[in-house]
């Protein structure tokens, strides 16, 4: 149990990267990107490409960062400048991706256990925390510059954006971007943990980032003063340890996949149903 534990945690908080960059395009611009699917594998076949030409992990794994906003950039094109509907936007760049991953390294599954990572001679948790730990005061930084409110508010009220004379376009492309560019690198990170990239590592990818956000939004929902990158690292975390328990339990790994999907439903089905039994547990005292 201990030893699935500290892989819980260890891949909890590489997803939590990925929640986070959801974070931006899910909750705070609204924009369903399923592009993601896309740039996960992409993150880890970008770190594939640069490794394997004799690049530094820090520098690959960076990389992986910076040429993944451009998979943002693609949804926001699709969206914006060729009025795509968004959901259909971020579908096409997934797709788009899957032959462009084929492309980077000329085959579908890459081992990297010859070649070396970020995670060589250290406790792969603590590079994990520190990694974490500098996206989030990064993120919440950004979020507090006028670049970053602007962000928030094309998310909150478009029409209040344009009325203040700037373009709401622009902050959108920025949030797919960040968003993408932290996907990919959440990719590069799994990539090196795991040891190889895959062309599957993808899928499904968005329903553990939206799983990570709607965890952490549900446990945390008292704690309001709290930082949505908070809420997204501990969903993320708490969503993995969920996942480690029923596999401990007996569940076969293959399951997976169903155990995620029924994760979202209990905890969606808890947001919308709890509040109609608390109103009507008072409605109820207040009658006797």
């Amino acid at each position: 149990m201990n030893t699935l534990m500290i892989a819980s945690i260890e891949q909890g908080l590489i997803f939590a990267v990925l929640a986070i960059g959801v974070t931006i395009t899910f909750k705070i611009l609204d924009f369903a990107d399923m592009s993601v699917e896309g740039t996960f594998p992409m993150g880890a076949f970008i770190f594939s490409k640069f490794i394997i030409a004799g690049a530094s992990p820090l520098t690959s794994t960076l990389l992986a960062f910076f040429l993944g906003t451009l998979a943002g950039l693609i949804t926001y094109t699709l969206n914006i400048k060729l009025k795509i509907k968004s959901l259909l936007s971020g579908i096409l760049t997934m797709t788009i991706l899957y032959s462009v991953n084929l492309r980077l390294n000329g085959k579908s599954n890459i081992g990297l256990f010859n070649y070396s990572s970020i995670f060589d001679g250290r406790e792969a948790v603590i590079v994990l925390i520190i990694i974490i730990a500098a996206v989030k005061i990064l993120m919440d930084m950004f979020l507090k510059t006028e670049v970053g409110y602007l962000l928030i508010a094309t998310g909150d009220n478009e029409t209040l954006v344009k009325s203040l004379g700037e373009n709401s376009n622009k902050y959108k492309m920025i949030g797919l971007m960040i968003s993408n560019g932290l996907v990919g690198l959440s990719g590069a990170m799994m990539a090196q943990y795991q040891g190889f990239a895959d062309i599957n590592m993808g899928m499904s990818i968005i329903v553990t980032a939206i799983a990570s956000i709607i965890v952490g939004d549900t446990i945390l929902k008292k704690s309001r003063k709290l930082k949505n990158t908070t809420r997204a690292i501990m969903g993320a975390l708490v969503y993995k340890f969920i996942g480690a328990v029923a596999i401990d339990l007996g569940l076969a790994p293959t399951d997976l996949k169903a155990i995620n999907a029924i994760i979202v439903i209990l905890f969606l089905s808890y947001n919308t149903f709890a509040p109609e039994i608390k109103n009507k547990k008072s409605t109820e005292a207040a009658q006797c």
